[in-house]
């Protein structure tokens, strides 16, 4: 990445920089797999849980987790936390509010 050096697929994975490598006739499908499991998560989790990564990115290590820890409080208010903790213990399918 640095040097400009051209490197295939499993290298980049193996350097950690792929999560996953599909072979051109299966990448669709993985591509599907990917979004629909993204697409089954609360919108507002998978929202937030993004901008804190980014802003986590460009902070100093304390300002990060205290960002952190704020953004996991707010979390913990969303309608969806309290949907998904009563569709766990009544073993049923999750409905996402997306708030």
């Amino acid at each position: 990445l640095l040097t400009g050096d051209f490197i295939d697929a499993n290298t980049a994975l193996s350097w950690g920089l792929l999560n996953r490598v599909a072979p051109l006739e299966k990448l669709d499908d993985e591509v599907k797999q990917l979004a629909d499991s993204i697409l089954s998560k609360s919108s507002i989790a998978v929202s937030t849980g993004k901008k804190m990564f980014y802003k986590q990115l460009e902070s100093k290590m304390e300002d990060a987790y205290a960002f952190a820890s704020e953004i996991m409080a707010c979390n913990m208010m969303a309608d969806d936390v309290t949907e998904g903790v009563d569709s766990f213990i009544n073993k049923r399918q999750v409905v996402w509010k997306g708030r």
